[in-house]
């Protein structure tokens, strides 16, 4: 059984907030959007995903069952601090608390047969531990300038640079906010670069961000 409440740690404070909203954005780095075909947005790609697809990276990430494609997308994940509602950008880095370590795990071949059909995908992104989290620091000074890596059994799969965000932090979280009220705990997936690829039962996930750390996520074997 999931908690209801996923808590969040953040390092060195040691200050915890307990999640909230769970914001994510597609296709933020122009190198992942056209890796799989898609066009670079004009606005942000917004989903969101329901409080069991909080998954701690100390227990094994269990592996859907309903598809076989499951794809990992490493992440730069935002968490907010304070309440706000439309946030100006000069003002949005006063809303955040830390930034942490995320996965977006994605079931791919679900995820095609839904968009071509035209229909909404969140089985596809939002299952149960589809958002595995990792470290989380408040103590990051530079948020636009972050590497972001991501091996799997060793094997180097994506690197990217956080300055390469299509729509930078500030933006993103001055956008969300005019429609949503953001509250402290709520986490904003920025999006991930080039270099997604399949994941199996038993594969070592091992996600790197320059000032943060990095974190290792493990699948359940068969």
């Amino acid at each position: 059984m999931m908690k209801k409440e996923f808590e969040l740690v953040l390092q060195p404070s040691g200050k915890t907030l307990p999640a909230g909203k769970i914001f994510c954005i597609g296709r933020n780095y122009a190198s992942h959007a056209k890796e799989l075909g898609n066009e670079v947005p004009s606005q942000p790609v917004l989903f969101m995903k329901g409080s069991t697809a909080l998954w701690p990276a100390d227990r094994p990430v269990p592996f859907p069952a309903h598809g076989s494609d499951l794809q990992h997308e490493a992440e730069l994940v935002v968490l907010i601090g304070r309440e706000g509602k439309n946030i100006p950008e000069a003002e949005a880095f006063s809303y955040v608390a830390g930034y942490g370590i995320g996965l977006d795990l994605t079931l791919r071949d679900l995820q095609s047969q839904l968009k071509k059909a035209g229909l909404p995908w969140e089985v596809s992104k939002s299952f149960d531990a589809s958002a595995p989290l990792g470290l989380f620091s408040d103590r990051v000074t530079d948020p636009a300038n972050l590497e972001i890596t991501c091996e799997v059994n060793g094997e180097l799969r994506q690197h990217g640079f956080s300055r390469n965000l299509i729509f930078p932090i500030p933006f993103l979280i001055s956008w969300i906010s005019r429609a949503f009220t953001l509250e402290p705990g709520d986490l904003i997936f920025t999006g991930t670069p080039e270099g997604v690829g399949s994941l199996k039962p038993g594969d070592h996930v091992r996600v790197a961000i320059s000032g943060i750390g990095s974190s290792d996520f493990y699948l359940s074997g068969d």
